[in-house]
């Protein structure tokens, strides 16, 4: 397969051979995200069914496995209906701008040794930044639906993930000092004798709870808080439109536990069964973990939420990015001093 820039030279096979590979991963990905999504939702709904000793959907297919397609085709037939006051074209754009991020972070995920789409030397940069985008999207489905319960949830949604963002980012800094590299395979493959989790678990505990706030799930779900705010930010949206907000959610879901599975739980790394299996293992049991949270714990306060992020989760996380980068230091110089 030639390499971008090969393409970029001029070459009109190589153009077209590059192209065509960017295409056939966009449709691999996006095939995966919807089908994950699909199953994500599916799945949520029979664990907390299970959770709360009842069946949950069992009617359509064997228990219930088709329901998340009869959904999917019931909002394709939904009308759009547009508040009379809205900003249409902002009110159009949010569900997309919410969307492409939660797509485009699959660039960089690690499915097996040689299954990324483009392996970036800042790959991890990239993920972090990319999904920060969706924030935009985020106050633009608020703003522009000229709803006060939408805005409020737009405002909680910004101040949220402003809070959590930073120590997510600090909590990922151990693994990269680890490994001099933040390129995801790099990440991964450093993580052939012995997993991350062994040598971060202060840093896993913090990006698990860090990432909880950041796809809004309980005990963080304040943006969409049903008993104050209806359904917070998307109250206005229906049809197609508010599909791509779910997609997302659930998308971001899944994200957030393979970057927990990358830098953690050691990707693909696993005896007997394909590396690919393995990293979706893992993947599914941070989600089921998440799962597990959201119908287990009861939603904080908007003041509490905003004090665990900057009290508690931003000093630990320079604490376990200082005592990381002290071990590493001590290590290096043993190292040198033996050379010496």
């Amino acid at each position: 397969m030639p390499s971008p820039e090969t393409a970029l030279s001029g070459e009109p096979e190589s153009l077209l051979a590059v192209f065509g590979w960017y295409i056939l991963a966009s449709v691999l990905v996006i095939g995966f995200v919807t089908v994950s999504a699909m199953f994500l939702i599916w799945w949520e709904r029979k664990v907390s069914a299970h959770m709360q000793s009842r069946l949950g959907p069992m009617r359509v297919g064997w228990h219930g496995w088709l329901q998340s397609i009869a959904d999917a085709l019931k909002l394709l037939q939904k009308e759009n209906i547009i508040p009379a006051r809205a900003d249409r074209p902002v009110f159009w754009m949010a569900p997309v701008v919410v969307f492409i991020p939660a797509f485009l972070a699959y660039v960089c995920i690690p499915f097996g040794p040689r299954l990324i789409a483009e392996d970036l030397t800042i790959g991890l940069l990239y993920i972090l930044a990319i999904t920060s985008v969706a924030i935009v999207g985020i106050f633009m489905a608020g703003w522009a639906s000229n709803n006060k319960y939408s805005s409020l949830g737009a405002m909680r949604t910004v101040a949220q993930m402003v809070s959590y963002e930073v120590p997510l980012l600090l909590s990922l800094l151990g693994v990269v000092i680890l490994t001099q590299s933040l390129s995801m395979q790099t990440i991964v493959e450093s993580q052939a004798g012995i997993w991350f989790i062994a040598l971060q678990p202060l840093g896993f505990l913090i990006y698990i709870t860090a990432a909880t706030a950041e796809v809004n799930r309980t005990p963080f779900d304040i943006p969409e808080a049903e008993s104050e705010l209806v359904a917070g930010y998307h109250t206005e949206y229906s049809g197609m439109k508010f599909a791509f907000f779910f997609v997302a959610e659930y998308t971001n879901l899944f994200t957030i536990a393979a970057i927990a599975t990358a830098l953690f739980l050691g990707g693909w790394h696993g005896p007997l069964l394909p590396p690919v299996v393995w990293f979706l293992l893992k993947s599914y049991f941070i989600v089921f973990l998440l799962m597990w949270f959201r119908w287990t714990f009861p939603r904080v306060r908007i003041d509490q939420m905003i004090g665990l992020g900057w009290k508690v989760l931003i000093p630990l996380s320079f604490l376990n990015l200082i005592l990381t980068s002290l071990v590493v230091l001590l290590l290096q110089g043993g190292s040198a001093g033996g050379v010496s």
